[in-house]
C-alpha cells in the first residue's frame, strides 16, 4: 500500500537533518513539512544540512527535483552537505549537478517596455545595415569574377535553380495571375458598364497586367515560394555546417551558393512575369466575351490597340529589381542563419517578410520615377 511523500525536521546543535520517506509520486501533493525544509535551509541558522532517507518506498523525479532544490538552496549559503540516499538516487543528485548550468541556456522573460524595444532595434540598426552591404559586396565581386571566367560556380547549379525558380513555378504563376485578370475586369467592369464603355476593360487590365500588377504578383509568389526555399536550404546547409566545409576547401560559399541562385531568380522572373501578363489578359478576356457581351476579336483589338509597347517594358524593369531583391533576401537570410533548427525557420520567416517588403517599396519607389520622367 502507497503512502504519501513524508519530511520531516531535526535540528540538532548546527546540523539540520531533513529525514524523507514514504511514497513519492508526480502530481502528489507535497506535505508541508516540504515546505518548511526549504525555508528552514535557505533562512534557518545551520550550518550543515544531512539528507537521508526513513522507510522511502516508491519514488519517481518528483522526489529528485525535491532533493536538488535542497541542495541548491545549501549551496547558496555555503553549509556543509552530506547525503545519506540509496546508491541510485544519490548517483542522479551526482550526475544532476555534475555539470553546471550554462549562462543563458535557460528562458528569460524581458520586462521591456516599447520604447526600449525600439530603441534597441534602432541602435542595432547600423550594424544591420553594415553586413548587408558586405554581402552584397561579396555578391558584387561574386558577379565581377563570373563576368571574367574566375567564378567558382557550376553551370549545372545555374540551370537546376533556373529549372526550380521557372519551369517548377508555373502552375501556381498561372492560376495567380488568371484570377487576378479575372479580378481585373470584374472591378472595372462595375463602374464601365454604367457609362456603356466596358470596351474599356481590356486597356484596364492589358496595362495593369504588364505596367505594374503582373510584375508584383510573381515577385509576392515567387518570395513565398522561391525567397523562402533559398532561405531554408542555405540556413540547413549553415546548421550542418557544410557552408564551413565549403570556406575549408577553398569554394567560395557566395560563388557556389548565392550566385547561381540570384542570377536564376534574375533571369527567371522577367521570363515569369511575361508569362504572367499573358494569363492576366486571357482572365480579362474570358470575362470580356462571357460577361460584357464583347467579341472575341474585338476584345483584343481594343488590348493591342490601348495597351503599348512601353508598358510591357517597364513592367520587365520591375520585375528585373524583384528578382534581386528576393534573392538577396532569401540567400542573406541563409548564409546569416543561425545554428539550430529554429534559427532556420526565423531566417525562412525573415527571408518572405523582407522580400515582399522590398518588392512593396521597390514598386513604390520605380512608381514615383516613372511618373517623374513621364513613361
Amino acid at each position: 500500500m502507497e503512502t504519501s511523500p513524508q519530511v520531516s525536521i531535526l535540528h540538532r546543535g548546527d546540523l539540520l537533518t531533513v529525514s524523507i520517506g514514504g511514497s513519492w509520486k508526480m502530481g502528489t501533493p507535497l506535505p508541508s513539512q516540504a515546505r518548511e525544509a526549504l525555508a528552514a535551509v535557505r533562512t534557518g541558522g545551520a550550518r550543515g544540512l544531512l539528507l537521508r532517507c526513513e522507510a522511502l518506498a516508491a519514488w519517481d523525479s518528483s522526489l529528485l527535483v525535491f532533493l536538488m532544490q535542497l541542495v541548491r538552496a545549501a549551496q547558496e549559503r555555503d553549509l556543509d552537505i552530506r547525503r545519506e540516499l540509496p546508491h541510485g538516487l544519490e548517483r542522479l543528485v551526482q550526475l544532476a549537478f555534475a555539470v553546471p548550468a550554462k549562462q543563458g541556456a535557460s528562458r528569460t522573460v524581458r520586462q521591456q517596455g516599447i520604447v526600449a524595444d525600439l530603441g534597441t532595434a534602432v541602435l542595432a540598426l547600423p550594424g544591420k545595415l553594415g553586413e548587408f552591404a558586405a554581402f552584397v559586396g561579396d555578391v558584387t565581386l561574386a558577379l565581377l569574377r563570373f563576368l571574367t571566367g574566375r567564378s567558382q560556380m557550376r553551370r549545372q547549379d545555374l540551370l537546376t535553380a533556373m529549372y526550380e525558380c521557372g519551369v517548377l513555378s508555373l502552375p501556381i504563376i498561372s492560376l495567380t495571375s488568371l484570377l487576378f485578370g479575372l479580378i481585373l475586369a470584374f472591378v472595372g467592369a462595375v463602374q464601365l458598364t454604367q457609362f456603356g464603355a466596358q470596351i474599356y476593360v481590356a486597356g484596364l487590365v492589358g496595362i495593369g497586367m504588364l505596367r505594374v500588377m503582373g510584375a508584383v504578383m510573381v515577385g509576392v509568389v515567387m518570395s513565398g515560394r522561391v525567397g523562402a526555399s533559398f532561405a531554408a536550404l542555405i540556413g540547413t546547409m549553415q546548421v550542418n555546417e557544410e557552408v564551413d566545409a565549403l570556406s575549408t576547401l577553398g569554394i567560395s560559399p557566395i560563388d557556389f551558393l548565392v550566385l547561381p541562385r540570384m542570377l536564376a531568380l534574375t533571369l527567371m522572373v522577367p521570363l515569369l512575369t511575361v508569362y504572367a501578363d499573358l494569363m492576366g489578359i486571357l482572365g480579362g478576356f474570358f470575362v470580356g466575351v462571357a460577361m460584357l457581351d464583347l467579341s472575341a476579336l474585338e476584345y483584343l483589338n481594343a488590348t493591342v490597340r490601348m495597351v503599348s509597347f512601353s508598358h510591357g517594358i517597364i513592367g520587365l524593369s520591375y520585375a528585373v529589381v524583384f528578382g534581386v531583391i528576393i534573392a538577396l533576401s532569401g540567400c542573406y537570410q541563409g548564409i546569416r542563419c543561425g545554428r539550430s533548427a529554429q534559427a532556420v525557420g526565423k531566417a525562412t520567416t525573415t527571408a518572405v517578410v523582407h522580400g515582399i517588403v522590398g518588392i512593396i517599396v521597390a514598386t513604390a519607389i520605380i512608381t514615383v520615377l516613372c511618373n517623374v520622367l513621364k513613361v
